[in-house]
């Protein structure tokens, strides 16, 4: 039997409709995408380190989702997830200062304006390559990842500024979703994107109760 009709069988259940929602039929892939998610971007809220936990599982069902849908860069964006989730878990463990947890904190100006220059020729890219692999919406697809993949980039470093880069990618991704009659996907978004906004408030409050302790530290010092 083909590795490719193993993993067929393995994720068939995914696939099965449950129910239609419009003309959205939504698969089991879909209802748990939209309920790991929905829990990932709470816990990363919350700036707790399971959003990680969390979000691998998110990765899996996204990936069964995309795949089917032929919105390829989605899916392998999930693989670079499941990869960087990894690598984010850890930073948060032992990222800090002799191996200790590291701190929420800052991009550099410097690192955000990498990020940004970097996504222009990458979503050229990815464009480029999706068009010819046929991807239904390639130049969304191609922005929607470049600007996902910096936004976990600065979550890995636990800086503030990844709130700003989810925001920008769901705003693109609420309407794509829409489009490709992923309905329920698109109303997770607007949930995402509504948490999103919540986490960038809440961020904000715990770093500056942070400087204020450090202030009142040297003030007592």
């Amino acid at each position: 039997m083909a590795v490719s009709d193993v993993l067929g069988d393995l994720v068939a259940p995914l696939n099965t409709v449950l129910f239609d929602f419009g003309r959205d039929a939504v698969t089991w892939a879909e209802l748990l995408g939209f309920a790991t998610g929905a829990a990932c971007v709470w816990l990363t809220v919350r700036a707790r380190i399971a959003n990680f936990a969390v979000g691998i599982a998110n990765n899996l069902f996204f990936l069964v989702l995309f795949w089917s849908a032929q919105l390829y860069a989605d899916a392998l964006l999930q693989v670079v997830y499941l990869m960087l989730a990894a690598v984010g878990w850890w930073t948060w463990l032992r990222g800090g200062e002799r191996r200790s947890a590291r701190p929420m904190g800052h991009a550099s100006p410097r690192t955000v304006a990498v990020l940004l220059l970097l996504a222009v020729p990458a979503t050229w890219g990815l464009t480029v390559v999706l068009t010819r692999a046929h991807d239904i919406a390639p130049f969304w697809d191609a922005l929607t990842t470049a600007l996902s993949l910096a936004a976990q980039w600065l979550l890995n470093t636990k800086s503030y500024e990844n709130w700003y880069f989810w925001i920008a990618a769901d705003v693109v991704y609420i309407p794509l979703y829409f489009a490709k009659v992923l309905y329920l996907t698109g109303i997770v978004y607007v949930l995402f994107l509504a948490m999103c906004l919540l986490g960038l408030r809440s961020w904000h409050r715990e770093l500056a109760a942070g400087r204020s302790t450090s202030a009142a530290d040297l003030v007592r010092a």
